[in-house]
C-alpha cells in the first residue's frame, strides 16, 4: 500500500456526522455573507451564538450588534452569545491611538437595553502576541455559518472595500448542536471567561492560573457527536478543533489530508508561511506526481499593506516577508512550475483584501477553516475546521462556483521570475528585512507571523 492510499484511509476513519447535499450552501462574496448573517438572525427563535477574533466598533459591527439586540428585545428568551478575544477587544487597532477597544462598544449597548447580551472575552494566552481565539463558527438555531471573517466593515463589504473570505452556510442540527455544546462546555464555562459588557472588569494577570487551566482543556478538546454511517447520495462532516503544537488533531489532519492527495491538491493561504511539517508534506505531493494549485494573495492585498506613499511603520514589512517566502518556494520548485504541474495563483482586486484559506483534496475532500497555515497557527492560536468528506462527488458543481470565483482576480505565475526582488522594494522595507538577516530573527518572526 502507498503512502497516500495509507493517510486516505485515516482520513476514511474519521468520525463523521451525515448531511444532506442541498443543506451546504458556498456563498461568492462578502456582501452575501453580511446579508445572510442578518436574515439568520433576524429569524431566529432557539439561539445565537457568534464567534470571531472580534467585533469591531464601526458601522457594519454595529450593525450586527444592533440586530443580536433587536433580536434579543423581541424574543427575551432567545440564548445569544457572542465570543470574541480577551485581549483585542480591549485595545485600539495597530498604529491607532490607546482607547478601551471594542469594550466599550458592548458596554454601550448593554447600558441601552433591558435584555442584554453577553459578549465574552476568552483569554487563550496571558498576552495576545503568544496566541489568541481564532476559533469560528456562526451557530444560529440549528444551522453553522462558518467563515475566516470577523466582523467588522471590510470583512462585511459595508462600503466600497472588502476583504475576501470563504462562506458556507450548514444547515444540520447535530453539527450546530456540537459546535454550540463546545462553545459553552469549553468556553462559557471557564473562569478565565469573562463578560466585557462590565464597567469594571478583571485584570488579565488576576485570570493567569485560569487562563492556564482553559489552556490545558483547549489542547485536550474536541467536537463530540454520535458518529453516523454515510449513505452513497450524503456527505459527511467531520468538525475538528486545535491548539497548540503537541497533540493537535487539526494540525495533524491537516498534514494527513494533504498526504492522502493522489491527483490533485489545491490550497489557500492569505499569509505564505507554511509550517515545517506542510512544507514538508506539500514537498512530498510534488514528488508523487500530484498536481498542485496555490492561491494567495498579492502582497498589496494583504491586510498589513501600507502604500509607499504613506508613512512607514514596522507592520508594513509584513507582506513583503510573506512575498520573500513565495518566491523563494517558487523558485526551488521552478522545474515543476515549468511542467506546469505546480501553478501559483496571485489574487489581487484593486484595493481588496484577501484572506482566504482551505484545502481541497482529488474532489472528494474539502477542508473548511479560519487556519491560516502559518506557524501562528500551529503553535499559538485556537483554531478549528470543519472537513467535508464527498466520497461521490455530490458537491462538484458547487467546489467549482467557489474555485472559479477565487480565482477569478488571480494572475497564474509562469515563474518565479514573475514575482517581486527584494532589490524592487521600498527602501524603508529593504532596511527593515537587511535588519532582521543580520540579527537572524528570520526564524523566531515567521513563528509569530
Amino acid at each position: 500500500m502507498d503512502s497516500a492510499t495509507a493517510n486516505r484511509q485515516l482520513i476514511d476513519q474519521l468520525p463523521r456526522i451525515a448531511h444532506q447535499p442541498e443543506d451546504i450552501e458556498t456563498l461568492l462574496d462578502a456582501g452575501a455573507f453580511r446579508e445572510r448573517l442578518h436574515q439568520e438572525i433576524a429569524r431566529a427563535t432557539k439561539r445565537i451564538y457568534l464567534v470571531a477574533l472580534y467585533l469591531q466598533d464601526d458601522e457594519a459591527g454595529r450593525s450586527i450588534l444592533q440586530a443580536l439586540y433587536d433580536a434579543k428585545q423581541l424574543r427575551p428568551e432567545l440564548d445569544i452569545k457572542v465570543l470574541v478575544d480577551w485581549h483585542r477587544a480591549q485595545r485600539g487597532l495597530i498604529g491607532a491611538e490607546k482607547s478601551e477597544g471594542n469594550a466599550a462598544l458592548y458596554r454601550e449597548f448593554a447600558q441601552s437595553y433591558q435584555h442584554k447580551i453577553e459578549v465574552l472575552g476568552v483569554p487563550v494566552r496571558n498576552r495576545e502576541v503568544f496566541g489568541v481565539l481564532h476559533l469560528k463558527g456562526f451557530i444560529i438555531d440549528n444551522t453553522v455559518i462558518y467563515s475566516g471573517a470577523s466582523l467588522n466593515d471590510v470583512y462585511l463589504a459595508q462600503h466600497q472595500r472588502y476583504r475576501y473570505d470563504r462562506y458556507h452556510v450548514l444547515k444540520n442540527t447535530k453539527l450546530a448542536d456540537s459546535m454550540a455544546h463546545f462553545v459553552q462546555r469549553t468556553l462559557v464555562d471557564s473562569e478565565a471567561v469573562n463578560c466585557l459588557n462590565q464597567q469594571t472588569r478583571p485584570e488579565t494577570k488576576i485570570l493567569r492560573n485560569a487562563i492556564k487551566q482553559l489552556r490545558l482543556e483547549l489542547q485536550r478538546a474536541s467536537y463530540y457527536f454520535d458518529p453516523e454511517p454515510i449513505a452513497n447520495d450524503q456527505v459527511g462532516l467531520t468538525p475538528i478543533v486545535g491548539l497548540g503544537r503537541r497533540k493537535n488533531n487539526l494540525n495533524k489532519y491537516i498534514c494527513t489530508l494533504i498526504a492522502s492527495a493522489k491527483h490533485e491538491l489545491t490550497i489557500c493561504t492569505p499569509y505564505f508561511n507554511f509550517p515545517r511539517s506542510v512544507s514538508r508534506e506539500v514537498k512530498r505531493a510534488l514528488r508523487r506526481g500530484v498536481k498542485i494549485t496555490l492561491i494567495v494573495g498579492d502582497k498589496t492585498a494583504n491586510d498589513f499593506y501600507i502604500p509607499p506613499s504613506e508613512p512607514f511603520r514596522t507592520i508594513a514589512g509584513l507582506p513583503y516577508l510573506y512575498e520573500v517566502n513565495l518566491r523563494s518556494f517558487a523558485k526551488h520548485n521552478e522545474a515543476a512550475i515549468a511542467r506546469r504541474q505546480l501553478a501559483i495563483h496571485i489574487w489581487k482586486h484593486d484595493d481588496n483584501s484577501f484572506h482566504l484559506k482551505g484545502i481541497w483534496v482529488d474532489r472528494q475532500y474539502m477542508l473548511i477553516t479560519g487556519n491560516n497555515l502559518n506557524p501562528r497557527a500551529w503553535k499559538l492560536d485556537l483554531e478549528n475546521a470543519i472537513l467535508v468528506h464527498d466520497k461521490h462527488e455530490l458537491l462538484a458543481e458547487q467546489k467549482q462556483q467557489e474555485l472559479s470565483a477565487i480565482l477569478r482576480h488571480t494572475q497564474l505565475m509562469g515563474s518565479y521570475k514573475f514575482i517581486d526582488k527584494v532589490d524592487s522594494y521600498p527602501l524603508p522595507v529593504r532596511r527593515l528585512i537587511k535588519r532582521i538577516r543580520r540579527l537572524k530573527a528570520d526564524h523566531i518572526l515567521n513563528q509569530i507571523l
